[in-house]
């Protein structure tokens, strides 16, 4: 079980510095190309990390906690990992609004695209690894991060839509339209994180068994 925690501190630690890394070049990206679409997708990143933050406060600590402290660290990190879809989805909604009723259509950008196609490429694959490793770990907030890394592949696959229509036909108003149906698909996410609030119910992983009311 050593050798799980140990594999989930690593991809976390992985999911903070990639997200930083493509937080960084998006950002500088999006403000080239005055890009929201951009911009958006590298604060995504940073929410990202954020919650890959998380993930290590929560199994770095893990060996010197009671099981009553491992139950409420549980605990506060599904909170904070729910609460940060809500975030990123109230970002998202706000800006495709805007772009939509002020009509401002991003520019081109070729290094956008680039962007996506890598993160489209990444995420899903650290989403398996994280569930798989959450998974076996009984661990309900490493799951609900690895939801969390999926909903980032999924912005960028829109993010790809809407710079791809842009960049090659034109069509800017693709970018916000899908920017709204993954602003709901991130507030259902973070609803059914909150409303689960599962814990883990492993023995061997430390946990108490979860009680049928949690």
């Amino acid at each position: 079980m050593t050798n799980l925690r140990q594999q989930a501190l690593r991809l976390s630690y992985f999911t903070i510095g990639y997200n930083v890394v493509e937080c960084a070049l998006a950002l500088a990206a999006g403000f080239l190309a005055g890009s929201i679409a951009l911009v958006g997708f590298g604060l995504d990143s940073l929410v990202e990390s954020l919650s890959g933050g998380v993930m290590i406060w929560r199994f770095a600590r893990h060996e010197s906690l009671s099981a009553e402290e491992e139950e409420r660290l549980e605990r506060r990190a599904i909170k904070i990992v729910g609460y940060t879809f809500f975030v990123l989805a109230a970002y998202v909604l706000y800006e495709s609004l805007e772009k939509l009723i002020l009509q401002e259509p991003p520019a081109p950008s070729l290094l956008g695209i680039i962007i996506a196609v890598a993160s489209m490429i990444v995420m899903p694959l650290l989403f398996y690894r994280k569930y798989q490793t959450g998974k076996s770990l009984g661990s309900a907030s490493l799951m609900a991060d690895s939801k969390q890394t999926l909903a980032c592949a999924l912005l960028s696959v829109a993010l790809l839509l809407g710079l791809g229509l842009n960049y090659w036909f034109g069509v800017w108003q693709a970018d916000p339209i899908i920017g709204l149906v993954i602003a709901a698909l991130l507030a259902r996410e973070g609803y059914h994180t909150l409303k689960e609030k599962k814990l883990c119910s492993c023995a061997s992983c430390g946990c108490p068994p979860s009680s049928p009311g949690d």
